[in-house]
């Protein structure tokens, strides 16, 4: 489950220009109340919120007057569970089922298990089993 994690995690970088860290925390606005939070990263990208890296969540500052208002973060990232697992294969076959047919693509959708090697297929994804 950790390579889920690593693949999945790789996608949110830190918002700040140039750097390609993995984002931990998400920084938003409350421009009213002259307050910047800054707290674990969120579920979901969001529009005008800032995904940060460890460095740049530690050394953010912010303009004369504003408060920072720093949530507690988590010691380790948060461990994908069946829902995140359900969500990530639901958005490759939603990628799959979108996705113009190719001759390569048409090509390796074709292609069969290693001999010996029993497999179920369902729509673009095959489940291998090992060989006992």
């Amino acid at each position: 489950m950790a390579l889920i994690w690593d693949v999945v995690g790789a996608i949110r970088q830190c918002s700040r220009s140039a750097c390609r860290q993995s984002a931990v925390a998400t920084l938003t606005y409350v421009y009213a109340d002259s307050t910047a939070v800054l707290g674990p990263l969120a579920t979901y990208a969001e529009p005008h919120a800032y995904d940060l890296c460890t460095q740049h969540a530690g050394s953010l500052t912010v303009p004369r007057g504003w408060e920072v208002l720093r949530l507690a973060m988590p010691t380790t990232p948060p461990q994908p569970g069946p829902d995140d697992l359900l969500a990530l294969a639901n958005a490759v076959r939603e990628a799959a089922s979108a996705a113009p047919e190719t001759p390569a693509r048409s090509s390796h959708s074709q292609m069969e298990p290693p001999a010996g090697v029993e497999g179920t297929r369902r729509g673009h994804l095959r489940i291998l089993r090992e060989p006992s």
